[in-house]
C-alpha cells in the first residue's frame, strides 16, 4: 500500500512539475535558445480535452485544427505547406489530443486532411467541412448530394461529422437556402452527415442561426478585440449565450482576429477570453506549425 501511495504521489508531483515548467517557458520562442526539444518533452503529458458540442450528439476536442488561413481559391496557408508537412502537423495534433479538423471546400484542404486520415483511426477524429451555397433560384445553385459525395471522396471518408453552409452574410439565409438545407437534412437522415449548421459573417445571420431549429452547429467569430467580428464582443457573446441555451453547438473562430493579434500578450488574452468568456464550446485555430500548435495547446489547457 505504501509503495502504491508513493507511486501515485510521485506521478502527481511529476505532473505538477511539468505544469510549472511549462508555465515558465510559455511565450518563449520554441525554436530559440535550444528550448524546442525541452518544451516538446514537457508538453507531452498536456493534451487537449474533449467537450460536448451542444445537443449535436458530438463530443469533440476543445481545439480544432483550422485549415483555411488566408484561404480561398482552393488553397490556404496550411495547404501551401505541402502534403508531407501538413500530414506531419496533423499527426502531431492527433498525438496531442487535437482530433478535430476544420476544412472547407473553398480552402482545398479536404484532400490534405484525407492524406492525414490514412494513418489515423477514423472513429477517433471529428471532421468538419463547409460548402459554399447560393440563394434559391440562382443560376449557380449546385446539386447537394453530388457535392457531398465528392467531398467524401476527397477526404476518403464514408461520413462527415459536421457540414456547414459557408459564410452566411444575409439575415434571410434561413428563407433563401432551402435547396441546400433540404439536401443537408437528407444527408443527415441517410447517416452521411451527423450534424449541420452555418458559419456566420454578419450579425443578422448569426442572430438567426442562434434561434433557427434546423441549425445544430454554429461557427462564429469571437475575440476580445472585436476584430473581424460581426459586432462588438459583448453583443456577440449575448447571441452565443442564447445559441447555447437553444442547444446549438458553438465553435469560435477568428480567435486572434484573423492573425491581427499575435503578440504573446494578445495570444494569451485571446485564448483566455475564448475559454472563459466567449460562450463557445470549442474553437478552431489556423495553426501553421507544430510550434504554434504546442503553444496554443499549452495556453488553452493551462487556462482550462
Amino acid at each position: 500500500m505504501m509503495k502504491q501511495q508513493s507511486a501515485v504521489a510521485n506521478h502527481m508531483n511529476r505532473r505538477r512539475f511539468i505544469r510549472t515548467s511549462i508555465s515558465g517557458v510559455a511565450g518563449l520562442s520554441l525554436a530559440g535558445q535550444g528550448m524546442a526539444g525541452i518544451t516538446s518533452i514537457l508538453l507531452k503529458e498536456v493534451v487537449v480535452d474533449r467537450v460536448k458540442l451542444g445537443d449535436s450528439g458530438l463530443v469533440v476536442s476543445r481545439i480544432a485544427m483550422g485549415t483555411g488561413t488566408v484561404g480561398g481559391g482552393k488553397a490556404s496557408n496550411q495547404t501551401r505547406l505541402g502534403t508531407d508537412a501538413f500530414v506531419k502537423m496533423a499527426h502531431h495534433a492527433y498525438e496531442r489530443g487535437l482530433r478535430f479538423f476544420d476544412m472547407a471546400d473553398s480552402y482545398g484542404s479536404q484532400p490534405f486532411v484525407g492524406a492525414a486520415l490514412k494513418g489515423l483511426p477514423r472513429e477517433q477524429v471529428t471532421l468538419l467541412t463547409k460548402l459554399w451555397t447560393y440563394p434559391d433560384g440562382s443560376d449557380k445553385v449546385e446539386p447537394v448530394k453530388e457535392n457531398i459525395d465528392r467531398i467524401r471522396r476527397e477526404i476518403g471518408t464514408d461520413y462527415i461529422d459536421i457540414l456547414l453552409m459557408h459564410c452566411m452574410m444575409e439575415g434571410d439565409w434561413t428563407k433563401n437556402r432551402t435547396h441546400y438545407m433540404d439536401g443537408f437534412s437528407k444527408a443527415k437522415q441517410d447517416g452521411i452527415v451527423k450534424a449541420v449548421g452555418v458559419s456566420c459573417h454578419s450579425l443578422d445571420a448569426l442572430a438567426n442561426a442562434a434561434e433557427f431549429p434546423w441549425v445544430d452547429v454554429i461557427l462564429a467569430r469571437i475575440n476580445p478585440f472585436g476584430t473581424n467580428m460581426d459586432a462588438d464582443p459583448d453583443t456577440v457573446k449575448a447571441i452565443l449565450a442564447k445559441a447555447k441555451q437553444n442547444g446549438k453547438g458553438v465553435i469560435g473562430m477568428k480567435i486572434f482576429g484573423e492573425g491581427k493579434h499575435v503578440t504573446d500578450e494578445e495570444r494569451e488574452r485571446s485564448i483566455r477570453f475564448a475559454v472563459t468568456e466567449g460562450n463557445i464550446h470549442c474553437m478552431t485555430l489556423g495553426l501553421e506549425s507544430i510550434a504554434q500548435m504546442d503553444d496554443a495547446i499549452e495556453r488553452v489547457m493551462k487556462i482550462h
